[in-house]
């Protein structure tokens, strides 16, 4: 089987996806140790979670609405591909045309098609490394944990920043409001009642995090807590989020890109699901927990917003008390093996 030496994936996805190729990359880094491995990704910020990976050598940024938004800008990044001479390519993004565009800008050479499972329920991460198989590799048998590589700066940055609000010497759990589309998420009175238990009975800090964004639900978090939390959202790198995550004992999150960044430095999870599906997009790994009411009638489902009535109800049904035995439960396992 042929050797190859210059690949390059592509996926222009949001926190999560890329989180989730993670297990592909170094399932390809593993196969070809020589090769030099590129990664063409959206944007700037998510480049940057991949700057310690020892999976990647190179990242490439698609600007879509800014550097590459015109034809010129467009054009130049096509012939920085053609001039880079890829033997193989890796299309992440098969309905995307400005993608294929790219590809072909890599040819002649051997291009694999990323193909999203259809009629069978299987994680992203399986789903991911299933387009490596053509190459001999078994998805089966590859490590599906994700990673997240922090550099000493960030690491730093979420230790200080934990020492000087107090929060070394407890437990602490993070908090995720947000999420790419809201009806993903829980409310922020819920997450709030949560935090004063947790507060109240556990004495835990609590820490918010999340996008610039969604700053308006850190905020109607704060304003229903009895004790001030460390409220961080939109206020760190993605690298300083992780590390923060890092430094936390649990994160409680919805589907969203912080919950995966949770997983893949080590920290456990409790994952409030509604309508998705967490056998596709749920935390990968041991000790984790999902919360989910299959008896809503419309669970599972994939719309991009809710018709159902009464209105968000798969997670307006996920209420606080169980999330605090959820997160209980789990502090004190953890504690037992410390």
């Amino acid at each position: 089987m042929k050797q190859y030496t210059n690949i390059l994936l592509i996926k222009p996805g949001a926190v999560g996806d890329l989180l989730q190729l993670t297990p592909t990359l170094r399932a390809l880094r593993l196969k070809y140790p020589q090769a030099r491995i590129s990664l063409l990704l959206g944007s700037e910020a998510a480049a940057s979670m991949f700057f310690n990976n020892p999976n990647v050598d190179e990242t490439v940024v698609f600007d879509r609405k800014g550097e590459h938004a015109s034809l010129a800008g467009f054009f130049r990044l096509r012939k920085r591909i053609s001039r880079a001479g890829y033997d193989l390519v890796i299309n992440f993004q098969r309905s995307n045309f400005r993608a294929w565009l790219l590809a072909s800008a890599a040819f002649p050479c051997r291009v694999l098609v990323y193909r999203k499972a259809r009629g069978r329920t299987v994680h992203a991460v399986v789903n991911h490394l299933e387009t490596l198989a053509p190459l001999g590799i078994d998805p089966a048998a590859a490590d599906t944990s994700l990673e997240l590589f922090l550099g000493p700066e960030e690491q730093t940055f979420a230790n200080v920043l934990f020492r000087e609000a107090g929060l070394a010497e407890k437990p602490v759990i993070a908090l995720n409001p947000g999420a790419s589309n809201r009806i993903k998420c829980w409310s922020t009175g819920q997450f709030a009642a949560l935090a004063n238990r947790l507060t109240d009975e556990l004495g835990v800090g609590i820490v918010l995090v999340g996008g610039g964004n969604e700053r308006d639900l850190a905020e109607g978090i704060r304003s229903g807590m009895t004790a001030e939390p460390l409220d961080l959202a939109g206020r760190t790198s993605l690298l300083q989020l992780g590390a923060v995550l890092a430094c936390a004992d649990l994160l409680v999150s919805g589907d969203t890109g912080p919950l995966h960044m949770a997983t893949s430095v080590g920290t456990p999870v409790v994952g409030l699901f509604g309508a998705i599906d967490p056998l596709r997009t749920g935390p990968v790994g041991e000790g984790h927990r999902v919360i989910r009411h299959t008896e809503v009638p419309c669970v599972p489902c994939m719309a991009r917003s809710c018709s159902h009535r009464p209105y968000l109800e798969c997670m307006e049904k996920i209420t606080p008390d169980e999330v605090f035995a959820a997160v209980a439960e789990m502090l004190a396992e953890r504690e037992a093996r410390q």
